[in-house]
């Protein structure tokens, strides 16, 4: 299996019968208004563009699975590349019909915590909390994956969360081989983050099983987090050595 990271939260799983996109925020850098105005600086996004090897990579894809609605996970050159492929997607049943307004393909939608045959194998959304406090309730739906396809190693995509009891449940017992965790501690103008605090991070990397993937790193305006930073955490206690941070175009072979 390889993950190919391509910018942000957008990345593709590739294995020897399937390659699965993530999340496409697929537009040119500056197409997004900023996120935050005073807090950091009211740069547009995304603050990076895509890698030269990404076309390439998107090529290949043949499934897109939406974690929710953000113009960060999905925008419109997303939805014009998923138009004109006809890429068949897969989503949270709260998101479907949106998804299906937009003109996308969406062929199965997931409940939480509802296993569902998926490809050769299955897959299970896992609520996620994108935020902590009252902020969480104006970020709206999101929805984590949990995917196990045959021969291959089991990947949880956590999505934009904090650290919940739903997070622990999958990293304690369906033990996922490889789990992505979205690092770059978000926040608006006004509210707590929107992702894990280093702490909880730190916490997913010690309770994973297995690999840990990080992403949602410098590519917006409202992430302060760096991967500098973050490897330097994880170095300080130990968990390098289980932790991917991976640059815009690298692909990671597990």
């Amino acid at each position: 299996m390889k993950l190919h990271h391509l910018r942000n939260a957008t990345l593709v799983i590739e294995t020897e019968k399937h390659v699965i996109l993530i999340d496409p925020m697929l537009g040119k850098r500056k197409t997004i208004a900023p996120f935050t105005l005073f807090r950091y600086k009211p740069k547009r996004n995304p603050l990076t563009a895509l890698p030269k090897n990404s076309r390439d990579i998107l090529s290949k894809v043949t499934h897109c699975l939406i974690t929710h609605l953000h113009p960060d996970h999905i925008d419109k050159a997303g939805e014009v590349f998923l138009k004109r492929k006809s890429i068949p997607v897969i989503c949270s049943i709260k998101d479907e019909k949106a998804l299906l307004q937009r003109g996308l393909t969406v062929i199965q939608s997931l409940d939480y915590w509802q296993p569902q045959y998926f490809l050769d194998g299955k897959i299970t959304g896992i609520p996620a909390v994108h935020g902590y406090g009252f902020i969480a309730k104006l970020m709206g739906n999101v929805m984590g994956f949990h995917i196990e396809l045959q021969n291959e190693k089991s990947v949880y995509i956590s999505s934009d969360t904090i650290f919940t009891e739903h997070v622990q449940k999958v990293l304690t017992e369906l033990k996922p081989d490889i789990a992505t965790v979205a690092c770059g501690t978000a926040r608006l103008d006004i509210g707590q983050p929107l992702l894990m605090r280093m702490d909880d991070i730190l916490k997913f990397a010690v309770l994973a099983p297995g690999k840990v993937f990080a992403n949602h790193l410098e590519a917006l305006n409202h992430c302060p987090t760096t991967r500098e930073a973050l490897k330097q955490a994880l170095i300080q206690n130990n968990l390098m050595s289980k932790t991917v941070v991976p640059n815009d175009g690298e692909c990671v072979e597990y």
